[in-house]
């Protein structure tokens, strides 16, 4: 056998096993998780919170943190990134609950005290379940829809399919996949990722007011992505950059917070364009 034939083997054989072990071990490079024991109390200085667990029909069990108001104005639920757990999330509850807003934030499967096979089916389900739960006692009009990086694709699933005031999207990726291919761009990502998360197929079909917030100098999930996703229903989506900001760091920004201010106190209203300057039309010839 010519010795180019071994070659080729080889690499072919070098490709396959690469490609096997990153689909199995995909979960472990998109997750970063942070357990919690059953025990575990949280505390959140100045909040008032409510801990609770559903139990899905496969037998899951999903912790969630309820951040209380005086006579709430309404509800976000915030759906947060891939790593930690609400130990360390739940004090961005904070920016909703100075506005008069109650926060819901759960913990993924794996993550914190939930528990259960986690899959992108999996974890659509559940959050369309929680949110069922809201809305059994909270109008949808006064649901809002907040996702950080990760849960910005999940958010914009659940906008889709019901009916939120607002859709807040901080820092989204257009597709998981498109995030990753920037990193393994010589493997058959379209096949073995198990977390697509097309938010850009996904936006088409929201119909409430979309807000996309991200950082200018965002290494991980690159500002365009943003743009990018602006484009596709932009009768309905306002883009918010933050100059300077990464992917992290936004909340460490005044910007962000006045932002984060205009988007949830004021409504979003139409524009009657033919009382602005939007209909004028100029004429370079001159009047007789």
């Amino acid at each position: 056998m010519p010795y180019w034939v071994h070659i080729t083997i080889w690499i072919v054989a070098i490709y396959i096993a690469i490609s096997i072990l990153l689909y199995y071990l995909q979960d472990y490079f998109l997750f970063k998780p942070e357990k919690l024991p059953k025990d575990f109390k949280f505390y959140y200085e100045n909040q008032k919170v409510d801990e609770y667990n559903l139990k899905t029909k496969d037998g899951a069990i999903i912790n969630g943190l309820h951040f209380k108001t005086e006579n709430p104005r309404g509800i976000v639920l915030y759906l947060k990134g891939n790593s930690k757990s609400m130990k360390g999330w739940g004090k961005f509850a904070v920016d909703f609950t100075r506005h008069g807003y109650d926060v819901i934030m759960v913990d993924y499967r794996g993550f914190g005290k939930s528990i259960g096979k986690r899959t992108q089916e999996n974890m659509k389900k559940d959050l369309q379940y929680v949110y069922n739960k809201i809305r059994e006692r909270v109008p949808e009009r006064y649901i809002i829809l907040y996702g950080r990086s990760l849960g910005s694709g999940f958010a914009t699933k659940l906008a889709s399919m019901n009916h939120p005031r607002k859709l807040i999207l901080d820092a989204p990726y257009y597709s998981l996949l498109k995030v990753t291919s920037r990193y393994m761009a010589f493997m058959p990502l379209s096949i073995l990722l198990k977390y697509p998360m097309p938010t850009y197929k996904w936006i088409k079909y929201v119909r409430c007011p979309i807000h996309i917030i991200h950082g200018t100098n965002d290494k991980l999930i690159p500002f365009k992505s943003s743009v990018k996703l602006s484009k596709i229903n932009p009768s309905q989506t306002r883009l918010w950059p933050v100059i300077g900001g990464g992917h992290k760091n936004l909340n460490n920004f005044e910007s962000y917070h006045e932002m984060l201010g205009q988007i949830i106190n004021f409504e979003d209203e139409k524009i009657d364009l033919s009382t602005t300057s939007y209909t004028v039309k100029h004429s370079s010839k001159k009047a007789n």
